[in-house]
């Protein structure tokens, strides 16, 4: 009997959460609609479709993440051209992509996928997807999306910097203190400005930079925090969008 081939996904599991969590705060705030359905698979195709590409320029077997880049890739053009045809100026926000995009694959051919400037990258390209998202709908980008898709980039980044003092540069004493200092002035900065409220929604992200930093962990322990804590990031935001920033 013929075995079937397992799907090639991306291993960075974290995206998944980068992926969603800013598309749906913004077609909340957009206004949900059907046509969300559509461009979100069409979106998660282009995403699926990003790694077999940066895996062919440093893997041997190009033929064979090409191949699955090209499927990945038709699916999203063609699911994506009713997003278009609803509302044909989100190419812009393709357009706006694609140098952040460069950016992961110049990474990728130096083969440094973890550097820093390569995560806020990807970080930039999914807020961006947010953007879309309430944009399809509204036609515009109010301030209210802006600053939740802004405050989406700015969890990821501490996700990014917490994660690092974790695997990655847990040795790296530098590294700790830009965790630690990103999430002090994060906090510092809301309480600052008439958003002070969404402080909420970072506080268990600021607790567990603090409290777990040096403390030996399984990375799928580590990972299983980072989701719960997305969670809660999520739901948070979907409660003070609500009661503070819509009419």
């Amino acid at each position: 009997m013929a075995t079937v081939k397992k799907l090639v996904i991306p291993k960075q599991h974290g995206a998944w959460a980068m992926l969603v969590i800013p598309f749906l705060l913004g077609a909340y705030i957009g206004g949900f609609s059907w046509i969300h359905i559509p461009l979100f698979i069409g979106w998660l195709c282009l995403y699926l479709a990003t790694y077999p590409l940066l895996m062919a320029m440093k893997n041997k077997r190009k033929p064979f993440y090409i191949k699955w880049f090209a499927l990945y890739f038709a699916a999203a053009a063609v699911i994506l051209l009713f997003p278009l045809m609803y509302r044909w100026e989100i190419i812009y926000f393709g357009m706006a992509m694609t140098p952040f995009f460069l950016i992961n694959i110049y990474y990728g051919k130096k083969k440094k996928d973890r550097a820093f400037f390569n995560d806020l990258a990807a970080i930039a390209v999914f807020c961006i997807g947010g953007l879309a998202s309430s944009f399809i709908v509204s036609g515009e980008i109010t301030k209210e999306t802006f600053i939740t898709i802004m405050l989406c980039f700015l969890f990821f980044v501490g996700s990014t910097f917490y994660v690092k003092t974790m695997i990655r540069e847990k040795n790296n004493p530098n590294y700790k203190w830009l965790s630690w200092g990103f999430h002090v002035f994060l906090m510092i900065g809301l309480v600052a400005t008439e958003y002070a409220v969404f402080i909420i929604a970072y506080i268990p992200s600021v607790i567990r930079a603090v409290y777990f930093y040096g403390k030996k962990m399984p990375i799928l322990k580590i990972g299983l925090i980072e989701v719960g804590n997305a969670v809660y990031f999520c739901f948070a935001m979907f409660m003070i969008i609500n009661l503070f920033m819509l009419p």
